[in-house]
């Protein structure tokens, strides 16, 4: 058991005394928010004294680093942003430039070959002229023999069995027709697509 003797009444402070602390105190952390945090991180000043005591200067600081904060968020938020736009201009010239690309081929032929059928397309160059060429086939497999003649003279470029596609570039080793002869071994009907671009006078069915 503590033996602390309790006080009594007339120990007690008053209601006005309380009231009295209150107002004091009240005061006093007004006084310090006018004298000290106002100036200190607001560079807010409106008695002067910040001034004299040098916070003020302390708050301009830090609304200026505050300042300078802000600035450097909205240029890096415009800088991600310009980066963005860039980013979609180049993906539309990439999209555009890729199909430009599928739209460039020069000639375009398709035919489709019965088990057993054959075709042949020759392409009129002149020595050294180059071609560039692409060869589909869909729904089966072909067997090709992409050759040259003219002048009496012959070359064999390349030889292909099963293919079910191809492409490169042809350099005309003399002036003549060069070209391809295919014929379908397959079980089931082969559609061929051939594009073709670069050097040549003509491309025509040579079957």
């Amino acid at each position: 058991m503590f033996n602390a003797k309790k006080p009594s009444l007339d120990e007690l402070p008053s209601s006005a005394q309380l009231i009295r602390s209150t107002a004091i105190a009240a005061a006093s952390a007004v006084a310090i928010l006018v004298t000290v945090v106002l100036p200190a991180e607001y560079n807010i000043d409106p008695t002067g004294i910040g001034g004299v005591l040098g916070l003020s200067e302390m708050g301009e600081i830090k609304a200026q680093l505050a300042e300078e904060a802000e600035a450097d968020r909205l240029l890096e938020i415009e800088g991600q942003d310009q980066s963005s736009l860039m980013n979609d201009i180049f993906g539309l010239f990439v999209g555009a430039a890729h199909a430009q690309e599928v739209e460039v081929w020069r000639d375009e032929t398709t035919f489709t070959l019965a088990p057993g059928d054959s075709a042949e397309w020759k392409l009129v160059m002149e020595e050294g002229q180059t071609v560039e060429y692409r060869m589909l086939v869909d729904g089966g497999r072909v067997n090709f023999d992409m050759h040259g003649h003219g002048g009496g003279q012959s070359v064999t470029y390349e030889k292909g069995r099963g293919s079910t596609g191809d492409e490169g570039e042809i350099i005309a080793a003399f002036d003549g027709e060069h070209g391809w002869f295919w014929r379908n071994r397959d079980s089931q009907p082969a559609t061929v697509t051939v594009q073709v671009r670069g050097q040549y006078t003509e491309f025509k069915d040579a079957s």
